[in-house]
């Protein structure tokens, strides 16, 4: 399976990087792949090609603000979470995706 995810939080500090890390280590370990965009205080970082986006089976967003030029992910399978959940449990939001994981 083949994620994109998101991550944002209304200071765009500390917790939107450490959810992307959260994320990224959580899929490794669960033999997904993984692409994070970050929206923080840098702007976007790593951002996700149209490319990426087509080739994703999920688009997982996980913050507490709206995201960035969301409208690249019309006619896409989008699963929303909050940032806490992802610092609380990243590999609990992945299993949980309404996508066999």
């Amino acid at each position: 399976m083949k994620i994109v995810a998101v991550t944002a939080c209304p200071t765009g500090i500390a917790h939107t990087y450490m959810a992307a890390d959260a994320l990224q280590k959580a899929a490794t370990a669960l033999g997904l792949k993984i692409k994070v965009e970050t929206q923080g205080a840098m702007g976007m970082e790593n951002m996700l090609t149209a490319r990426d986006i087509a080739g994703a089976d999920l688009v997982l967003i996980a913050s507490d603000i709206e995201v960035e030029q969301k409208e690249r992910f019309l006619g896409c399978p989008i699963h929303q979470v909050t940032l806490e959940t992802v610092l609380l449990d990243a590999a609990a939001v992945l299993k949980a995706l309404p996508i066999a994981v």
